[in-house]
């Protein structure tokens, strides 16, 4: 009788622990990929900023900005920028 019991009791906190470290996890994945570098899977450079940040405000006004403007001007405010920064990239796609 009493090896069964210990079994069982085994099997329930194996798998107690297990849905634990599902939980623990979660919440630290929320704010762990902040500090991941890009090249070991991290957020990309152009990643959006987070959600609840003043920056994210910003963003988000600036995004409404261009969404309102006539497809014309947005086309030459895109060309104005890419000049801008020197994104020129004249590589063939492999």
């Amino acid at each position: 009788m009493l090896k069964p019991f210990r079994s069982v009791l085994t099997l329930f906190a194996l798998a107690a622990a297990l849905s634990g470290c599902g939980t623990v996890n979660e919440k630290l994945t929320t704010g762990m990929g902040d500090y991941v570098p890009q090249w070991a899977g991290g957020l990309p450079a152009d990643a959006p900023p987070r959600p609840g940040t003043p920056q994210y405000d910003a963003y988000m006004k600036e995004r409404e900005r261009k969404r309102l403007l006539p497809a014309a001007d947005r086309e030459k405010e895109e060309q104005a920028q890419k000049g801008a920064t020197g994104s020129t990239w004249g590589g063939a796609v492999r």
